[in-house]
């Protein structure tokens, strides 16, 4: 009795020792990396990075960020899965050397923990301006040599931001709208987590700048680490609130599990490059092209439609002006229609300069890695005046050919005029014929025109001679 139960002791005590090992082992802590402009593929990447995290039962998803900024179509997507994210999300700018600017700022300021490396620098998060003209720049004042004291008086008065207003807020109205939303988004995402909402509204407005220690000692982020462990250790048996609800994170010891971008994210990040798409495009037009010139060879028009989807996939995307794109469109037709109605390089040369001026203001952003290389956009350009030089060079050669077809096909033929002058003998055939001058039997004559079944012929000697 007594060996029973100290096997039942055992059993419960090992039972308690294992679940015991179960519960001390911290839940997964998930990296994921923004390094790059902030776009359509990074934006794929980290929501369903972030998603796939909560699912897998990580403790904490921390975002290394190296960014110049990005589109803000990505940036607020990506801020939208951090705000609805079940699982802390901490932004480390790092290695050092990297940068938050721009999208980055909005992204670091949204997330649950904010973190910069030694050496790392965050803001200038004013809109970039999307389409439209530069901005006329504020009359200088005349140099008089005498300061105006009414003036000065005024400008006493005034605030700063009233009496000289930073280039970002002078302008264009539409442009003011943009500066007052992207304040007010940042400002909101700074009262949310609480960090320093006067310098969030500089970043946007003035354009400022922060390294990392000047940016933990003005509370714009919550720590700085000199690497990945230094964060995770500093972070370990911190309370962060996840959805109104205190998470104390077991983070020092915790399994790190990175998830690197997948075959879709890639394939994602090629076709979005503007230039991969404006290749893309220009490569099923051509192949549908092709595909209606020369009907059954199939594989132009599959290759054709694909890319051409593909491309208009991407440009649905990214930030595209549509009048660059109906140019492009447009030349890319004025260059089909060289094909099929030669105007021996009129349309082509139309269609060419169409394409290079919608190309070149195809996107409408001024962000870094989004513009589309002059050199791809000559490149193209050249390839399409080889390829019109070709069509202009065959229809030149099909125009000064002999016609071998149709009612034109006789003219120039010589035949022999039969007994009856009224008849002659053409490649073998019996042609009734007609002619201004007397016809004598087994007389050369030569074909002047046809109409119906009567030739109008005219001896050799006098054809010259116009007779």
């Amino acid at each position: 009795m007594n060996g029973s139960f100290i096997r039942r002791i055992a059993v419960i005590l090992g039972f308690a020792a294992l679940c015991c090992s179960v519960h001390a082992a911290p839940a997964p802590v998930v990296i994921l990396t923004l390094d790059g402009a902030v776009a359509p593929a990074s934006a794929d990447y980290i929501n369903r990075g972030i998603t796939r995290a909560a699912r897998d039962g990580a403790q904490l998803v921390v975002l290394m960020v190296d960014t110049p900024g990005g589109l803000d179509t990505s940036m607020r997507s990506i801020i939208k899965t951090i705000l609805a994210s079940p699982v802390p999300v901490a932004a480390f700018v790092a290695p050092s050397g990297a940068r938050a600017a721009s999208a980055g700022t909005y992204i670091l300021y949204a997330s649950h923990i904010a973190a910069m490396a030694p050496g790392t620098n965050l803001g200038a998060a004013t809109p970039v301006q999307i389409g439209g003209s530069p901005e006329p720049a504020a009359p200088d004042k005349p140099a008089t040599g005498k300061k105006d004291e009414k003036n000065d008086k005024n400008d006493k008065s005034k605030k700063p931001d009233e009496g000289k207003p930073p280039e970002t807020l002078t302008g264009q109205p539409m442009t003011r709208k943009q500066v007052n939303d992207a304040a007010a988004y940042i400002r909101g995402l700074a009262q949310m987590r609480g960090r320093n909402m006067e310098w969030a509204e500089k970043a946007v407005r003035e354009a400022v700048s922060l390294s990392s220690e000047d940016a933990l000692q003005q509370h714009v982020v919550d720590y700085v680490a000199t690497d990945l462990a230094n964060l995770l250790q500093q972070l370990d048996g911190k309370k962060v609130n996840v959805q109104g609800q205190d998470r104390t994170l077991q983070t020092s010891a915790a399994p790190q599990i990175r998830y690197a971008p997948d075959w879709r994210v890639r394939f994602l990040a090629v076709i979005t490059d503007p230039g991969i798409a404006l290749i893309l495009l220009a490569i099923g037009v051509y192949g549908l092209l092709f595909e209606f010139m020369t009907p059954g060879m199939v594989l132009p028009g599959v290759l054709g439609g694909i890319c051409l989807l593909l491309a208009l996939y991407a440009l649905q995307l990214l930030p595209v002006n549509y009048a660059g794109l109906a140019l492009i469109v447009l030349g890319l037709a004025f260059m089909i229609g060289e094909a099929f109605f030669p105007s021996f390089g009129t349309l082509g040369l139309g269609g060419i300069i169409a394409f290079v001026f919608g190309a070149v203001i195809l996107i409408d952003t001024e962000l870094p890695g989004f513009g589309i290389p002059f050199a791809l956009i000559v490149s193209i350009a050249a390839l399409n005046a080889l390829l019109i030089a070709a069509i202009v060079t065959v229809a030149a050669k099909t125009h000064r050919r002999k016609v071998v077809i149709g009612e034109r096909e006789m003219i120039g033929m010589v035949a022999e005029v039969l007994d009856d002058t009224a008849w002659a003998r053409v490649r073998g055939e019996i042609w009734r014929v007609v002619s201004k001058t007397p016809l004598q039997s087994a007389q050369k004559v030569k074909v002047l025109s046809r109409n119906g079944l009567v030739l109008e012929v005219a001896p050799l000697g006098n054809h010259d001679k116009g007779e």
